[in-house]
C-alpha cells in the first residue's frame, strides 16, 4: 500500500510526532486509544490507503492523459487528479455511475468539513469531480446545488522596500541573489523564473519575455539596466544552457524546492522574520508600483492578471492611500 512500517512495540508516539513536527501531518486516529492514550478525532478518515478498482484507476489514467493534451497545467493536473482520487477512496464501495449531487455534499460535509480541510481544497475537488465526470461520463454535475464555500478575501502579504534591500543583499552566492532579485524586479510566479530560458532576455530593448504563463498568456515586462547588469554577471559565471536557472547538472531545470531553501535561508541572513513565500515578492512588487504612481491597469498587464480586479486587491495595502486617511480620533 506504498507505506513505511514501524513495528508496534518500537512505536512511540510522542517521539514521532516531535520528530515530523512542522514537516508533515500526523493522522493518529486510527491507533488503538488504550495502547495511545489518544482521544480519536471526529470523522478523520484514513482514506489515503484506500485501493481503487482497476476500472476507476484507468478512467483517472484516461482523465490525466486527456488534460495533458488539452495543456493543463502539471499542477493544475496532479491537484485535480488527487483531489479525483481522495473522493473516489471516500466512496470505494459505490460505482461511480451511481454517484450524485447528493454525495459530492455529503462528501463536503463529512470529509471535507469535519477534518478542517481549506476551502482551496473543496473548490479543488468539487472543478475536478466535475471536470471528470464530464469527461468521462458525459454527465455534469448540478455544481450550482452543491454548497460551495465563502470565497474568502485575503489581503496580500507585502514586505516594506528596506526589508526587501535586505533579503536581496542577503545571499552571497551569485544565483541565488539573481533569482530572487529577478522576482521581485519583474513580479514573476515561481514558475514563471524556473521556466525562464536565455534568450527571453532582450537587453537591447530592456525587456524580459514571459512565455506561456498562467492562463497560457505571454506578457513583456520592463527590466532595468541595474537588473541586466547582474544577470549579465550571473550569465558569465554560470554559462546557462537550456534554462535561465539551472540545477546541479547541466540543462536541467532549477528545481521548486530549491527555490525554495534559498528564500528561506536569505530571511535568515537578513533576520526576517516573517512567515514569507516567494509570493510575497510578486505582492510586494505590485504593492511598491502602485505607491510610485503607477497605473494600475499598467500593473494589471506587467502581472498577467486577466481581470482588474484581482489587481485592485493592492488599492488595500497600499502604504501612501493609506496614510492619507485621517482617522476622526485625531480632531478629538
Amino acid at each position: 500500500m506504498n507505506c513505511w512500517y514501524i513495528q508496534d512495540a518500537q512505536f512511540k508516539l510522542n517521539e514521532f510526532i516531535a520528530i515530523f513536527k512542522n514537516l508533515a501531518y500526523t493522522d493518529y486516529s486510527a491507533l488503538n486509544r488504550e495502547k495511545s492514550s489518544v482521544v480519536t478525532a471526529p470523522g478523520c478518515l484514513n482514506i489515503r490507503t484506500r485501493l481503487l478498482a482497476d476500472e476507476i484507476v484507468s478512467q483517472i489514467a484516461t482523465f490525466k492523459g486527456w488534460m495533458q493534451q488539452k495543456r493543463y497545467s502539471p499542477n493544475t493536473i496532479r491537484t485535480y487528479i488527487d483531489a479525483v482520487q481522495t473522493f473516489f477512496k471516500y466512496y470505494h464501495r459505490k460505482h461511480p455511475e451511481d454517484i450524485t449531487n447528493v454525495d459530492l455534499d455529503e462528501f463536503n460535509s463529512n470529509y471535507v468539513l469535519r477534518n478542517g480541510y481549506s476551502v482551496s481544497f473543496q473548490n479543488q475537488v468539487i472543478n475536478g469531480v466535475k471536470l471528470f465526470y464530464t469527461r468521462t461520463y458525459s454527465r455534469r454535475f448540478e455544481v450550482e446545488k452543491v454548497e460551495r464555500p465563502r470565497r474568502e478575501h485575503k489581503l496580500p502579504n507585502v514586505l516594506s522596500k528596506e526589508e526587501i534591500a535586505a533579503l536581496l543583499a542577503a545571499p552571497a552566492n551569485l544565483k541565488h541573489r539573481t533569482m530572487l532579485s529577478l522576482i521581485y524586479a519583474c513580479g514573476l510566479r515561481r514558475s514563471e523564473l524556473l521556466n525562464l530560458k536565455p534568450e527571453q532576455v532582450d537587453s537591447k530593448r530592456h525587456l524580459l519575455l514571459i512565455i506561456n504563463a498562467k492562463g497560457k498568456r505571454d506578457r513583456v515586462v520592463p527590466i532595468s539596466d541595474k537588473l541586466i547588469s547582474l544577470l549579465r554577471e550571473y550569465y558569465k559565471i554560470y554559462k546557462p544552457k537550456a534554462w535561465l536557472f539551472e540545477g546541479m547538472t547541466a540543462g536541467t531545470k532549477y528545481s521548486e524546492k530549491s527555490i525554495q531553501s534559498v528564500l528561506k535561508q536569505a530571511l535568515k541572513q537578513a533576520e526576517i522574520r516573517k512567515p514569507v513565500t516567494l509570493h510575497w515578492l510578486r505582492h510586494s512588487y505590485a504593492t511598491h508600483l502602485l505607491e510610485s504612481g503607477t497605473d494600475l491597469r499598467y500593473i494589471q498587464e506587467l502581472l498577467g492578471h486577466k481581470s482588474s480586479k484581482t489587481t485592485e486587491i493592492y488599492t488595500h495595502v497600499c502604504e501612501k492611500s493609506l496614510q492619507k486617511i485621517k482617522s476622526p480620533y485625531d480632531d478629538l
